[in-house]
């Protein structure tokens, strides 16, 4: 009997979990645009145009009631690629109060990435140790934007800092992936929607996609070796699960999720 209630328990639990997975929905919000010149994204001089436009995207992920952000994009007005528009008004656009997020995930430490952290006041950040650590050393490493954590760390905010992949809900529909080189705690997200199937967001482990089809490796990127196992572990993924891969600089990428505020189930 006991055995019985035990694995009645077992498929109960993966009954919840699977149906949670299925309630899941990923909506991108623009968080800038701009451009950029593509010679500083080769070590090996492999692009020869002087400028290529890229765009700044946010991300956020419902999960039954649970709402995560990925990445925050630049603190609006700080610089010409940042938008006007606060990433909490976006959010409360699609009917998210910034103080119910309940996590935010950031892929790494610089600015386009980690300008507008401060409204998540609730949220735990979940961030790559090796970034967390040049955040906070004295002085902050290079390129770590110290600035935009500022609020996080006087108020003693919730951290999780990871070293290995991250289950963020506990059932696999959502997991934060190490990704190292770009800097060092670098991380994509995984999202695994149940109408339009897996989907990886990649942070900066590429920029665009030629970086991405001919492992292009930037020459400021902290490790040379870690980006490109980076890149072949997001083309093994895309692979083995058919995953649609989403550069997150790249323009040519927005139209393979609906436009805001529309949501990919």
């Amino acid at each position: 009997m006991a055995s019985r209630c035990w694995l009645a328990l077992q498929v109960g639990a993966l009954f919840s979990l699977s149906a949670a997975a299925q309630d899941l929905t990923l909506t991108r919000l623009d968080c800038g645009s701009g451009s950029n010149d593509p010679r500083r994204f080769s070590d090996t001089y492999a692009y020869t145009e002087t400028t290529k436009p890229f765009t700044f995207s946010c991300y956020v992920i419902r999960h039954g009631n649970d709402v995560m952000v990925w990445d925050t994009g630049y603190l609006p007005g700080s610089v010409p690629n940042a938008t006007n528009k606060p990433l909490a008004d976006l959010l409360r656009q699609i009917k998210v109060e910034p103080g119910e997020v309940k996590y935010v995930g950031i892929s790494h430490y610089h600015a386009d990435h980690t300008g507008q952290l401060a409204p998540l006041r609730n949220a735990t950040l979940l961030i790559g140790k090796g970034d967390w650590e040049g955040i906070t050393a004295t002085p902050p490493m290079s390129g770590a934007n110290a600035k935009g954590f500022a609020e996080w760390i006087a108020e003693k905010r919730k951290v999780e800092t990871l070293s290995a992949d991250k289950d963020v809900f506990g059932d696999g529909s959502v997991m934060i992936l190490r990704a190292p080189g770009h800097t060092p705690g670098h991380s994509m997200l995984l999202v695994r929607l149940k109408e339009m199937g897996p989907v990886l967001l990649s942070g900066d482990a590429v920029h665009f996609h030629e970086n991405y089809e001919h492992d292009g490796v930037p020459g400021f990127n902290d490790d040379r070796a870690q980006t490109l196992a980076s890149i072949q572990r997001m083309k093994e993924i895309e692979k083995n699960l058919n995953a649609t891969v989403i550069i997150q600089h790249d323009p040519r990428d927005i139209g393979k999720l609906p436009a805001f505020p529309n949501a990919a189930k």
